[in-house]
């Protein structure tokens, strides 16, 4: 049986989850959340700073920081080896896949290395991490939740990096859920819009190093798109779904009777995934050409 989101767990049934890039965002929010609902949360951090950090707002023994680089095999040998001699026989009830960073700009002159590390953290390390951990999972018909976006589904122009290594997330996500099938582990994919956490200001700045960096000819075409993209940044404040939202649908994919396989959170997440549904391309793309003044 799962558990009610809000009940906190007895000390005698506590079980044990691991939760990848916990230093801030998502990450830090749902573990703090699953430790305060009575689960022992290994927080996979870069440093340990980000571990005494987590610690600090937790005021838990029950919150394990554990030093994981999820595009490092070393790093997640160490990581597991730190996990299984904690759990012995007892295995992990979830992994929460959440790591994952953000790499924009025009397809015509991404720095192919800067591809291959957005592919490598937001798809390849959760792919890593997942099959070095799936022995502990085996021992609790443990669940898997794996952090997409909305973007994954919903392209947008100067975030195709980030959206192809969500889309590739998307579609493993659907095939280990049916070869995970029969042995009961459930894998969800978690759908958030815009989300009220750090990555925003990470992103402004981001933006500005982005146009800095650009050779003469890619400034010459792109450059005027930046201060649209930034408004649109910005504008989008008032309208980020709380963390908290998040964390609760994590929870519930972690704890409820039957996960669903696909949590949507936010109403912008809703309307991007409705429209795309319901609307023609050629309509989707004219709106967004103006939204973002592609066309001016």
């Amino acid at each position: 049986m799962g558990i009610k989101t809000g009940q906190v767990i007895p000390d005698n049934t506590r079980k044990a989850i691991l939760v990848t890039g916990s230093s801030t965002g998502i990450g830090a929010d749902c573990t703090l959340h699953m430790t305060h609902l009575g689960y022992r949360v290994f927080a996979g951090v870069r440093n340990e700073t980000d571990g005494q950090a987590l610690q600090a707002k937790a005021n838990s023994p029950f919150l394990i920081p554990v030093i994981i680089d999820v595009t490092k095999a070393d790093s997640i040998k160490a990581a597991f080896e730190t996990v299984q001699m904690i759990q012995g026989s007892e295995g992990l009830a979830g992994l929460v896949n959440n790591a994952g960073i953000v790499k924009y700009g025009p397809w015509e002159f991404i720095k192919l290395e800067e591809l291959r590390l957005q592919m490598e953290v937001n798809f390849i390390g959760q792919v890593a991490v997942t099959q070095a951990f799936l022995p502990l999972l085996y021992k609790q018909c443990g669940r898997i939740v794996n952090i997409s976006s909305v973007s994954g589904r919903a392209a947008m122009p100067f975030l195709g990096p980030y959206a192809v290594s969500k889309a590739a997330l998307e579609a493993y996500s659907d095939s280990l859920r049916l070869e995970l099938r029969r042995w009961g582990i459930y894998v969800s994919i978690i759908q958030p819009g815009s989300v009220a956490t750090p990555i925003w200001e990470k992103t402004l700045s981001g933006l500005d190093a982005w146009l800095n960096n650009l050779p003469h000819e890619a400034h010459e075409r792109y450059g005027r798109y930046v201060d649209p993209l930034r408004q649109r940044v910005i504008n989008s404040a008032t309208g980020r779904s709380p963390v908290e939202l998040v964390s609760r649908a994590i929870a519930h994919a972690l704890t409820s009777r039957r996960p669903k396989p696909r949590y949507v959170v936010g109403n912008d997440a809703c309307l991007a995934l409705f429209a795309l549904r319901v609307f023609p391309d050629r309509l989707r793309d004219w709106f967004i050409a103006r939204m973002l003044r592609l066309d001016d």
